[in-house]
């Protein structure tokens, strides 16, 4: 502790006050057992760790060993796209599935939940079995009297030392995941964290964790967006039929998905009206109209996210796979804006593409080279 008094590591921040309480309680707690019953608290709290620990091993080692045979199998045999007309509950299992196979964070995730669910629901039994019978010793170590009270604090106490550590190396991990995130600051200005974190954690996990924590949470971030941005496919499921029948007017005679993906961007970006009233309403009174795909396809106006919703909802009336991209679109003055458009599955190239109808009416914004430089995605 550098030759510093303990006392000095200890304040009135919360953090402190909660690492203490949880030693102070588990010291409570033994001397309230004695030694015959705190040890068999230790133990079965060893057993529990154990399994914890190794599940968590196994399950991380069996996702990401796993992970490309899933994708590879959603690939090929994923659930298709569901028809216009589909319920919301099939939209909703198409945006999980087709999230799992396309978010590598998001899948391994998954699976890794899947396999500590199974291997802690076989272990549970087990471990309750042997924690019953192997505690069986402890029953001849004494549970009342001065000895045995005193013994039962100090194995109290260290567990509760052990708990207080853990905390400890979770706050660690989310001031590592978001160090500008809310109560980050207060958990830093905890003298007794702190110092844990220096002596213990710091150590144990090593600079190269601490540093790609950050962009962990970085990338699950992004896929999180994504997988969030396929809202529209469940809110825009129920398509009317005068979109539909639209759709299959204009795409009418186009073969390929780049011929019928490239007619409905150039429909949309000539036939809807940039809604400048709507947007001054929102930026001088804050007053935000939502519309649906219908709403714009009938008054032909909208702004950058109603384009994008009623070009991924045509889209998919004539069975291309199309969605919406939110983030930010350069202004042409220098800086960025909030934005929105579309990228759509393009079967014979094997690849999605970028497409922009809002901008449509200024340049050919489908596919374009370096569209990269002028939309900036949300994640």
């Amino acid at each position: 502790m550098s030759g510093r008094s303990a006392w000095s590591f200890i304040d009135t921040n919360p953090v402190t006050v909660v690492l203490l309480a949880i030693v102070a309680l588990s010291l409570l707690q033994g001397v309230r057992r004695g030694a015959s019953g705190s040890a068999r608290q230790l133990f079965h709290f060893l057993i529990h760790s154990v399994v914890t620990v190794g599940a968590v091993a196994v399950s991380a080692y069996a996702a990401s060993s796993f992970s490309g045979d899933v994708q590879a199998w959603l690939s090929v045999h994923g659930m298709a796209r569901p028809s216009p007309d589909a319920n919301t509950f099939k939209q909703l299992s198409y945006a999980v599935v087709s999230g799992l196979r396309d978010l590598p964070l998001f899948r391994f995730a998954a699976l890794f939940l899947l396999v500590y669910t199974m291997i802690r629901l076989v272990t549970g039994v087990l471990a309750g079995w042997f924690a019953a019978f192997g505690s069986a010793p402890f029953a001849i170590m004494p549970s009342g009297g001065v000895l045995g009270r005193t013994a039962g604090g100090a194995i109290g106490a260290a567990i509760g030392s052990v708990r207080a550590l853990l905390l400890t190396a979770v706050l660690f991990g989310y001031c590592a995941l978001f160090p500008h995130g809310p109560y980050t600051g207060d958990i830093q200005q905890s003298a007794l964290y702190r110092e844990v974190a220096a002596q213990v954690i710091r150590p144990a996990a090593g600079p190269l964790l601490e540093r790609r924590l950050p962009v962990f949470a970085r990338q699950m971030t992004g896929e999180l967006d994504q997988l969030w941005q396929r809202r529209y496919d469940v809110i825009d499921a129920e398509l009317p039929g005068d979109i539909v029948r639209a759709a299959q007017s204009i795409t009418k005679g186009k073969s390929g998905d780049e011929a019928k993906a490239r007619a409905l961007y150039e429909w949309i970006g000539t036939r809807i009206a940039y809604d400048y009233d709507k947007v001054k309403a929102y930026e001088e009174r804050g007053e935000w109209r939502e519309q649906n795909p219908e709403t714009t396809f009938k008054t032909r106006k909208g702004v950058c996210i109603d384009y994008a919703r009623l070009y991924a909802a045509m889209a998919r009336a004539v069975g291309l796979d199309a969605r919406v991209v939110t983030g930010a679109g350069y202004d042409g003055r220098g800086g960025y804006g909030a934005h929105a458009w579309n990228e759509v599955y393009l079967s014979e190239k094997g690849k999605w593409v970028p497409l922009d109808p809002t901008w449509a009416r200024t340049g050919d914004w489908f596919n374009p080279p370096r569209f990269a430089d002028t939309h900036i995605r949300q994640a």
